[in-house]
């Protein structure tokens, strides 16, 4: 299949290329930024970029392309609306328009977190799943990713384009723009309890949305690490998160330690990739229990961890 891959100079997008060309695929990149997987330049936001792109010869999209929440703080509003929601309509549009059969967009978890669960306010962890709502995203990031959700939703139902949509969690090389302590690989590790996957599974998972689109319509799923929890753990994982850790992976203190590491005192939320596994398919291959093995065995660790990591678009500008 001919594949055009937005976002292709991006984080996802130098991974995903070469794991759709593994599964027989055809890749056209685009992207505002050049790059190795990038064929043509240009934004998604531009209807002429999008149509120049389709007219390729293109079988289906994967759209990855998209504004995120560090961007906020260089962009305006107005360019989250134009990039994240008119530029996911344009795809839709021209994908129908050449007569496609499915459709794969990135989304993102953030979307599902409102201020309150930001606070972790809450006497238990929350835990989230695709029946979590109402939704009410705190930023313009979550909320246009929200609004390009809805117009997947309204091609498939209403213009039968099929459309998957992966609210993928945490997959990001870089620190985390706003929690200090822990930080760097300690905080990335634990993330694989309960709001982390690496790109690599990440990439996984939207060539096999692409092979299962047609057949399911449409279809949402939270893309994250399998967490070792369970809803019934939600008290224990807010009053005691470390405890139960523990009880669950004896030796993970001390593996932990032996890097300077610390397990959490509390997690507040959850986030559960139960229904990608039973609908789509899909697991990810890496996730707490993989990232121990890995500590026990002196191994490299199983995610990517680069604090000088900056993203194309931004050195570009």
């Amino acid at each position: 299949m001919r594949v055009l891959l937005t976002g292709s100079s991006g984080w996802l997008g130098r991974f995903l290329a070469p794991a759709l060309r593994a599964a027989g695929h055809t890749v056209t990149g685009l992207d505002l930024a050049p790059g190795p997987e990038t064929h043509v330049l240009g934004s998604v936001a531009d209807r002429q970029v999008v149509d120049r792109a389709i007219g390729l010869g293109i079988d289906a999209v994967i759209h990855t392309a998209a504004l995120h929440k560090p961007d906020i703080a260089r962009y305006p509003a107005q360019a989250f609306v134009d990039v994240n929601v008119t530029g996911t309509l344009n795809l839709l549009e021209a994908a129908k328009a050449a007569g496609h059969d499915r459709f794969v967009m990135t989304s993102t978890t953030s979307l599902m977190i409102s201020e309150a669960i930001r606070r972790e306010d809450a006497a238990e962890a929350v835990w989230l799943d695709e029946q979590t709502g109402p939704l009410a995203p705190r930023n313009i990031y979550g909320v246009t990713k929200l609004a390009a959700e809805g117009l997947c939703r309204l091609y498939a139902s209403e213009r039968g384009l099929p459309c998957v949509v992966l609210r993928t969690s945490r997959f990001f090389p870089e620190d985390d723009d706003t929690h200090r302590k822990p930080s760097g690989e300690n905080l990335k590790a634990i993330e694989l309890l309960h709001r982390r996957l690496t790109v690599e599974d990440a990439a996984g998972g939207h060539v096999l949305a692409l092979a299962k689109a047609p057949e399911l319509g449409f279809g949402l799923y939270i893309a994250s690490a399998p967490t070792p929890f369970a809803r019934a753990d939600a008290a224990a994982l807010k009053a005691d998160a470390a405890g139960l850790i523990r009880a669950r992976f004896p030796d993970a203190e001390a593996l932990f330690a032996a890097r300077g590491w610390e397990l959490p005192k509390s997690l507040g939320r959850v986030y559960d990739a139960g229904l990608a596994e039973r609908e789509l398919g899909w697991r990810a291959r890496t996730d707490f229990a993989a990232m121990l093995a890995a500590l026990r065995a002196g191994a490299q660790l199983p995610f990517a961890h680069d604090p000088e990591y900056t993203s194309p678009l931004v050195k570009g500008r």
